[in-house]
């Protein structure tokens, strides 16, 4: 955090980047753009870094990544316009993910709006139904405060995106004597004791209990106290969809998470949340994804434990309780007698089942053995490979699509912030996600799984990640195709594939024109040693995977 000088004059885009400093931001992702030149000027002297990025996209997608990993609002800046429009799948993500992002939008200058002017747009039209906050920045002296105000808003109750407008003019006008302003304390609401002997009652009466987390903001230490806490009380715990690293998959004195909800999920989880009598909700709502389409679990007992509103939600709720959700982990590891050691009624042998169960569904040598030679390369015999070399903090990325399906159910999670992936299906993130991730966390290992089409959206971001020494190592899936609609389309209009073939160039040589390691592996038996060169070349690597163009998932648990 850097120590300001004497109050002087200052520009409002210059007020701006000190205000950032102050808010303890390190990194801002964006294409720069003439409507927010002072800003860059501002940037140029600061200690925040600028991550040129080669479409807004990716910039904003990389904040998106940073605000996820870190807690604090991910920034992004993009110009007016089509700058804008780019950018929009970012807070969409954010919005849907509800993960803290600021957008900043360069603007027209003030005389000339309404006027049809280049590269005009409405920023309130386009981004007001998808952000917490849409602001326009009209008063100069305001900058700090409205800089301040907008982090508080995007980190506070259920984080999302706020989108700052900056008009072209605004920006240069000198403040006076303005300074940065003291950052807004984000309120972390606790559950009362009133409320947990509640919960206890209704966990002592409950024969089928079930957790189920998601959300941001989980620690190690909140992580842990909410398993131990469930096991000790026979509750298995479940993630919500791609909420995989909210707890530890794996705890000594601690065995109760037994997967996760939404796509790909085991249908020994679906099982547990259409069996449940009574479900608690920490951190996430009872959403689409996670019942399966509002079709499963809308009728249990339901305990609600959300720092905001419910948005999102559907079904009962029986107990509402307006907690920050790692907290009431915390507080109900702490909580001892108040909580029952053990439900009274409780179905025995439940979570040893479910736990069992999650076991053979995520484990790669339930199903399938490892090929050793043969023309393409078998994903589950990788997921092994990958579970024996990751490293224990490792951060997976990865974006949507089929190739989303192995990582997700095969890869576990043994530390918070150890998982980017859009909850939201967009395209695209995975590689600039693994690019911000590689950037935060420079002692960590990051490998991001894509696909062959949602790689091409956002590939581009390996040139910013040789850019600026990020060393994520990248597998793409090549299977020709967009292989989830492939599917979509095999069931619903068998025999009759269209508008999902790709044409795809050779992945590997196109990182190394980059300057990162490249390499293409055509068999199962090469990817261990392919995977140990990229590690060591200590480059951003592209590993270019031939697949079976007709499989299109995971083989069922043998």
């Amino acid at each position: 955090m850097s120590v300001e000088s004497p109050p002087q004059p200052v520009s409002a885009g210059h007020l701006i980047v000190r205000q950032l400093e102050r808010e303890g931001i390190r990194r801002v992702y964006g294409v720069p753009g003439e409507s927010y030149l002072d800003v860059l000027d501002g940037l140029y002297d600061s200690d925040i870094s600028m991550v040129v990025t080669r479409h807004e996209g990716g910039a904003g997608f990389m904040a998106l990544a940073e605000g996820r990993l870190t807690g604090l609002p991910g920034v992004a800046l993009v110009t007016r316009g089509p700058g804008a429009a780019n950018a929009f799948i970012a807070v969409h993500t954010a919005h849907q993910d509800a993960t803290p992002l600021l957008l900043f939008v360069g603007l027209i200058p003030v005389p000339d709006r309404g006027r049809e002017a280049f590269q005009e747009f409405d920023l309130a039209g386009w981004f007001g139904s998808t952000a917490k906050k849409v602001v326009t920045l009209d008063d100069p002296s305001a900058a700090a405060r409205v800089v301040a105000e907008c982090v508080h808003i995007a980190r506070s109750g259920r984080p999302g995106p706020v989108v700052i407008g900056l008009p072209e003019d605004v920006l240069t006008r000198t403040v006076g004597t303005a300074r940065s302003v003291e950052p807004l304390s984000v309120a972390r609401p606790r559950a009362s004791g009133a409320q947990l002997t509640e919960l206890a009652e209704r966990l002592g009466r409950a024969r089928r209990p079930l957790a189920v987390v998601g959300g941001e903001g989980w620690t190690a230490a909140s992580g842990a106290a909410l398993v131990r806490w469930a096991a000790a009380r026979s509750v298995p715990v479940v993630c919500d969809f791609r909420a995989y690293d909210a707890v530890p998959h794996e705890l000594d004195g601690g065995d109760a998470f037994v997967g996760s909800l939404g796509y790909g999920r085991g249908e020994h989880a679906a099982a547990l949340l259409d069996d449940a009598d009574l479900t608690v909700f920490l951190g996430t709502p009872r959403t689409d994804v996670l019942s399966d389409g509002y079709r499963r679990g809308l009728d249990s007992e339901t305990v609600l434990v959300l720092p905001g509103d419910a948005l999102g939600h559907s079904g009962r709720v029986d107990q509402f309780i307006a907690a920050d959700a790692p907290g009431f982990a915390l507080d109900l590891a702490e909580s001892g007698p108040t909580t029952p050691a053990r439900p009274s009624g409780a179905a025995p042998g439940r979570l040893e089942k479910a736990r069992e169960a999650f076991l053979r569904f995520s484990s790669p040598a339930a199903a399938t053995a490892e090929a050793k030679g043969g023309p393409y390369v078998d994903m589950t015999a990788v997921m092994r490979v990958l579970r024996a070399e990751l490293t224990h903090d490792a951060v997976i990325t990865f974006g949507a699509g089929n190739h989303a399906l192995w990582p997700s159910r095969y890869l576990p999670h043994r530390s918070p912030s150890s998982l980017v992936a859009p909850r939201n299906g967009a395209m695209g993130m995975g590689v600039p996600a693994a690019v911000a991730a590689s950037l935060a966390f420079p002692g960590r290992e990051v490998v991001s799984v894509a696909g062959d089409g949602c790689f091409m959206m956002n590939g581009q971001e390996m040139a910013t990640a040789v850019g600026y020494g990020a060393s994520p190592i990248v597998l793409v899936v090549d299977n020709g195709c967009y292989a989830t609609i492939r599917e979509h389309q095999e069931g619903a209009y068998p025999g009759r594939p269209s508008g999902t073939h790709l044409t795809n160039p050779d992945f590997a040589a196109w990182a190394r024109s980059y300057g990162a390691f490249g390499e293409s592996v055509c068999a199962t038996g090469e990817f261990r040693a392919a995977f140990l060169r990229a590690r060591a070349s200590g480059l951003p690597a592209v590993l270019h995977l031939f697949q079976d163009p007709a499989t299109r998932a995971p083989s069922a648990v043998l």
